[in-house]
């Protein structure tokens, strides 16, 4: 049976595999403080339909209260461990299952294996204070093995710490002109997916949120990184596919071991 991969911008997808949906960093806004939506519509309702929603890290635009807060009753949510109390607005859910994972952590979906793995990346809610929690990827075990990577820069054990896996979902840009550390670019990107193994890529994580009042500076840093990562997987990781997803659109993707 194959999985299906659906982009609804920046790092949010829905994962359908065995009959379960999980949701990455889930972001249903038009604005977030300083960023807007420049590309494609914000995602209709159903796609707030999952079975588990998966948070990577605290930063805004990644875990967002507002977006949680439209989930179903009763659907399960796995954070960073420390989240709850970095975040408080995290226990005012209660309409949800919350559940806390640190690396190593697995937790089973109905037939899905969740694996929390590591990710380089800064664990704050804001930019300065004490409270932070560690940034995670996600691997997620069914019929196939798809690896959701968060925000990370790319890290020597990367290969050992994620494993193998079948499908990279991976963030190839950001939300402004220029990318600081614990982050991939393209062209990281690319070799990641060369570390990885992985016979299918779709870019993630770019396109979508801009600066208001940013549109003139440096634009090719909105547009082009899933073609940059296109062309630069095809050079690091020749036997991958990249699938470069236009917003709202979904890719079916068999899976042969």
């Amino acid at each position: 049976m194959p999985v299906e991969v659906t982009w609804w911008g920046h790092a949010t997808c829905t994962l359908e595999d065995t009959h379960t949906r999980v949701l990455t960093d889930p972001l249903f806004a038009r604005r977030l403080a300083h960023l807007r939506r420049r590309r494609g519509a914000v995602p209709p309702p159903p796609a707030l339909r999952a079975d588990v929603a998966l948070v990577s890290h605290l930063h805004a635009d990644h875990l967002h209260l507002p977006s949680l807060a439209r989930l179903a009753p009763g659907t399960r949510v796995l954070v960073p461990r420390g989240a709850l109390r970095a975040v408080p607005g995290l226990r005012r859910l209660t309409g949800l299952a919350v559940s806390e994972v640190a690396p190593g952590d697995v937790t089973t979906v109905g037939p899905l294996v969740v694996r929390a793995v590591p990710a380089r990346h800064d664990g704050r809610r804001l930019p300065v204070g004490r409270h932070r929690a560690p940034a995670l990827g996600f691997v997620v075990e069914g019929e196939a093995r798809t690896y959701f990577a968060g925000d990370t820069g790319l890290f020597n054990e990367m290969a050992k710490e994620v494993g193998p896996v079948d499908v990279a979902l991976l963030p190839v840009g950001g939300w402004g002109p220029h990318l600081g550390e614990g982050h991939l670019d393209a062209g990281r990107a690319a070799q990641a997916l060369a570390l990885l193994g992985a016979a299918s890529a779709v870019p993630v994580h770019y396109g979508t949120y801009w600066p208001i009042g940013m549109d003139a500076v440096r634009p090719h840093e909105f547009h082009a990184p899933g073609h940059e990562f296109e062309r630069l997987a095809a050079r690091y990781a020749p036997d991958a596919v990249v699938h470069r997803l236009g917003h709202g659109e979904s890719v079916r993707l068999g899976v042969t071991r």
